[in-house]
């Protein structure tokens, strides 16, 4: 009889011809845990999901309390659905006042394809303008965004009138113009490696889109509920986007993304044609319950105030020669070395030590470094250490 290893391989889609292969039966707080007790101390957070730790008690709790009510009812937008509304309520209350309407979705490229079709509806333009080395997803109109050319040959044509500038280069915000649409941008770059720009070009490319008419579609669907030090990463910029994109740490480990925005914004989807931007299970009520106790547990426990700390932790800790650079913000970093083989030869070392580190799509030199924000400083000490062994052995 074939085990789950060999099933995996025979009756799932692979993404790529090296899965990391690593089974996981069980997973709580930092911690992933093997089918035969192996343990790891999970560092990329299911790619920034799970920012509050696995299986949190309360998100846990808030899930069973919406099992026994309802599961999926109707299509998004049509009932009224209690997880629904208190969750926009309260994501809301904690964003800028011009933050007046949440639509939900079931991730995170779908939050950036709903935020195109508002953008374009609403400005009337087509345009759109995204940064090179971005990640958006890999849906056809997020994938469009991405700023690399090997991943659209591969599946052209994709969407037209895109344009591309060079992240936190402010010299190309002239091509921003009366007749661009949206500037679709991440608040840190994720996968190009952590690039974290200047404040001083966030705020120009907040008053250049002012005075084009563009609206400023800010992608945190890796940097926010509390990721790089601030509930979000816009408040590092003093500068509010038109549109925000959410996902991944939203649902304390359920499937939910949201794009938010101003009522006049939004409301462009309502009518000609009505239902012009619908989904089935965007804001699946189990989902919306569990972001919610994630939210709350993210804010009781201050989890947010302790990122800044934690950081400053892993950054002295993290002294070799050979880490030529340490990018990031908050709990969002990497470990730039020389050559992928050396990462990959980390990353393996680690694994086999009980950490799990990861790199990046766009910069394959560079580790990983994300753990959930509730990681303790001995816990951090721990990684560190098997890190340093790792780039000691295999740089």
């Amino acid at each position: 009889m074939l085990n789950n290893r060999e099933l995996f391989l025979l009756n799932t889609a692979q993404t790529s011809n090296s899965p990391r292969m690593i089974e996981i039966a069980k997973a709580e707080g930092v911690y992933l845990y093997g089918p035969n007790g192996e343990e790891y101390m999970d560092l990329v957070s299911g790619f920034n999901v799970s920012n509050i730790g696995h299986r949190n008690p309360k998100v846990i709790q808030a899930i069973k309390d919406q099992l026994e009510k309802y599961l999926h009812v109707t299509v998004y937008g049509e009932f009224v659905q209690a997880p629904q509304v208190e969750f926009a309520t309260d994501l809301l209350a904690v964003l800028p006042k011009q933050f007046e309407s949440v639509y939900f979705t079931n991730s995170g490229a779908e939050a950036v394809e709903g935020s195109m079709k508002v953008a374009k509806r609403f400005t009337g333009r087509r345009q759109i303008i995204a940064a090179k080395k971005a990640y958006h997803g890999s849906t056809q109109g997020a994938l469009s965004l991405i700023g690399n050319e090997e991943y659209h040959t591969a599946y052209a044509p994709l969407l037209p009138e895109i344009e591309f500038i060079t992240f936190n280069n402010s010299d190309d915000l002239s091509l921003i113009t009366e007749k661009t649409a949206a500037v679709i941008i991440e608040a840190i770059q994720g996968e190009a490696g952590v690039r974290v720009p200047d404040i001083s070009y966030m705020q120009a490319l907040r008053k250049r889109c002012n005075e084009t008419g563009t609206l400023l579609v800010f992608d945190e669907i890796q940097t926010g509920f509390g990721r790089t030090g601030k509930l979000f990463a816009f408040e590092h910029y003093d500068i509010v986007p038109d549109i925000l994109m959410l996902a991944k740490g939203i649902g304390g480990g359920m499937p939910l993304g949201a794009f938010v925005a101003s009522k006049q914004v939004m409301d462009v989807i309502k009518d000609n044609p009505m239902l012009g931007h619908i989904t089935t299970f965007g804001g699946h009520p189990v989902s919306c319950a569990a972001a919610k106790a994630s939210l709350e547990v993210i804010r009781e426990n201050q989890l947010v105030e302790q990122v800044a700390e934690k950081e400053q932790l892993f950054r002295t800790l993290l002294q070799h020669p050979k880490i030529i650079e340490i990018r990031g913000k908050g709990l969002m970093m990497c470990l730039q070395l020389e050559t992928f083989d050396q990462v990959y030869n980390v990353s393996n070392y680690c694994a086999q030590q009980g950490i799990m580190i990861d790199w990046y799509l766009h910069c394959e030199t560079a580790l990983r470094v994300a753990p959930p924000l509730t990681i303790t400083n001995d816990e951090i000490e721990k990684a560190c250490k098997i890190i340093l062994d790792g780039i000691e052995k295999y740089t």
